[in-house]
């Protein structure tokens, strides 16, 4: 799935993403809007994981929902 679709996608992605990683605030999904780069900086602030892991959770997340 690519980032056009999760952006189209977003309302309803967000429960999902919520329920993988609920140490994320209601903010930060407002804010991102299915913006990935934002959401891998958010994962990367929020878990303390280097960019390289945050980036591949997102991208590990958009595959499962094919």
């Amino acid at each position: 799935m690519n980032k056009d679709v999760i952006q189209g996608k977003w309302t309803q992605l967000k429960g999902q993403i919520q329920a993988r990683w609920g140490d994320l605030t209601d903010d930060v999904f407002d804010v991102s809007e299915g913006n990935s780069r934002y959401l891998a900086g958010k994962l990367q602030e929020r878990y303390g994981w280097d960019r390289e892991r945050a980036e591949r959770e997102v991208e590990d997340f958009s595959r499962s929902l094919h």
